[in-house]
């Protein structure tokens, strides 16, 4: 830590890498909540590991549009008003409304894809 400190006094800018893509330094994604992801690890085991994945990349990011989330998580998508993500593989779909501004990410389901496919989840 005091060395990226030394570095950042030398007009050095860090900027946060993985493999998804590199991450700016700034305010981090806030999300809301994790108790969504933690009751459907409950339910569902298997999608607990896409799941922790899908929250450690996305709680470090610093998105400023759509754009960029899908340059950082591809599998997003656009279904007005919301960004739903393919995790695990496609099998299930976790739907978030994220406010750009204030970065907060706000969960507003956690389906499988055949629930998801039903279309129930959208707003009227």
């Amino acid at each position: 830590m005091a060395f990226s400190r030394f570095l950042q006094g030398q007009g050095v800018h860090l900027r946060k890498s993985s493999r998804y893509g590199n991450i700016r330094i700034g305010r981090d994604v806030h999300v809301i909540s994790y108790k969504a992801i933690r009751e459907f690890k409950a339910a569902r085991p298997d999608a607990g590991p896409a799941l922790d994945n899908w929250y450690r990349v996305a709680s470090v990011c610093k998105w400023g549009s759509f754009a960029e989330v899908k340059q950082v998580l591809g599998s997003a998508d656009w279904v007005k008003p919301y960004v739903v993500f393919n995790v695990a593989g496609n099998k299930y779909r976790l739907i978030a409304e994220i406010n750009f501004r204030s970065q907060t990410l706000f969960i507003r389901d956690i389906l499988t894809h055949q629930k998801y496919a039903e279309g129930k989840w959208k707003k009227p």
